[in-house]
C-alpha cells in the first residue's frame, strides 16, 4: 500500500493554503506600497506607512490601550479561570452540571448582544468609567476560553496525585501550586496566548464600550478608514499579524510548541 497522498487530497490541501494565505500576502503587500491609497499589487515599495503609524497620535494611544486591556483582562481572567476550571474538574460529582454552562455564555451570546448588554448595565446604567468597562467587557469576553482550556489540561490530570501530597502532610494550598499548577502548565500558557490574542483584536465588544479619548486599536482602525484610504491601515494589520507571530515565537523559544502539546 503506497504512503502518498491522494493527488484530489493535496490539491484541495493546497487551495485550503490558497484560501488562508492569499488575504494576508495582499495586505502586506498593500503595506508596503508607495501610492497614497490602498492597491494591489503595489506599483513601487516603501515604508513611510509604517512611519505614518507613529506620526498619528490616536494610533500610538490605542495600541497602548489596547495593550493594556489586553494583557489586564487576560491575567484577571486567568486569575479567576484557574480556580474555576479546576473546582470544575476537582469537584465535578458535587457540583452543578449548568455551572459549566454559566462560564460560556459570553461564547453562546453574539458578541455585538454581549456588548450591548455591557454598555446599559456598566457604562449608561452603573456609570462605569471607560477604561475599566473596557476591562470589565474583555475579562468576560475571554473567560470562557481560559477555563475551557485549562479545564482540558485538567481533565487528564489525576488527582489521586494531590490527594496523595495532602495525605502525606502537605497544605492544600501549597500542593496546588507545586502539584497541580505545574502539571497544567502549558494548558495555562495556551490559554494566555489565545485570551491575549481574542482580547487584543476584538471589534464588537470594544465598539459598545470606547468613548472620548480611550478607545483600542480596532476600533481605531474602523475610524482612520472612515475618513481615509491610505495603506496605514494595511500596515496597522501587518503590525497586528507580526504581534501575533511573536508572542508565537516567544512561547516556541522559550517552552517549545511541542511543549504545550502535551
Amino acid at each position: 500500500m503506497s504512503d502518498r497522498p491522494h493527488p484530489i487530497l493535496v490539491g484541495v490541501a493546497a487551495l485550503v493554503y490558497l484560501f488562508l494565505m492569499v488575504p494576508l500576502v495582499i495586505v502586506v503587500g498593500a503595506a508596503l506600497s508607495d501610492t497614497t491609497y490602498l492597491t494591489f499589487p503595489p506599483k513601487g515599495l516603501s515604508l513611510r506607512w509604517f512611519e505614518n503609524i507613529f506620526e498619528i497620535s490616536a494610533f500610538r494611544r490605542t495600541i497602548v490601550t489596547s495593550l493594556q486591556i489586553a494583557f489586564l483582562g487576560t491575567l484577571i481572567a486567568l486569575l479567576i479561570g484557574i480556580p474555576a476550571a479546576y473546582a470544575l474538574n476537582r469537584f465535578r460529582v458535587e457540583l452543578p452540571n449548568w455551572l459549566g454552562t454559566l462560564f460560556v455564555l459570553p461564547i453562546l451570546v453574539p458578541e455585538i448582544v454581549f456588548g450591548f448588554a455591557l454598555l446599559k448595565s456598566l457604562t449608561a446604567g452603573a456609570g462605569v468609567p471607560i477604561f475599566a468597562a473596557l476591562l470589565i467587557g474583555h475579562t468576560l469576553l475571554v473567560l470562557p476560553y481560559v477555563v475551557r482550556v485549562i479545564s482540558a489540561s485538567l481533565a487528564s490530570f489525576d488527582f489521586s496525585i494531590e490527594e496523595a501530597a495532602i495525605s502525606l502532610g502537605s497544605a492544600p494550598v501549597k500542593t496546588f501550586f507545586t502539584i497541580v499548577l505545574p502539571n497544567v502548565r502549558a494548558g495555562v500558557i495556551a490559554a494566555f496566548i489565545l485570551a491575549f490574542i481574542t482580547s487584543l483584536n476584538d471589534v464588537s465588544v470594544s465598539l459598545f464600550l470606547t468613548g472620548p479619548g480611550i478607545s483600542t486599536l480596532p476600533i481605531q482602525i474602523l475610524a482612520h478608514v472612515e475618513q481615509f484610504f491610505d495603506p496605514t491601515v494595511a500596515s496597522v494589520s501587518v503590525l497586528l499579524m507580526f504581534l501575533t507571530v511573536a508572542v508565537m515565537a516567544v512561547v516556541e523559544r522559550t517552552l517549545g510548541l511541542t511543549f504545550l502539546a502535551k
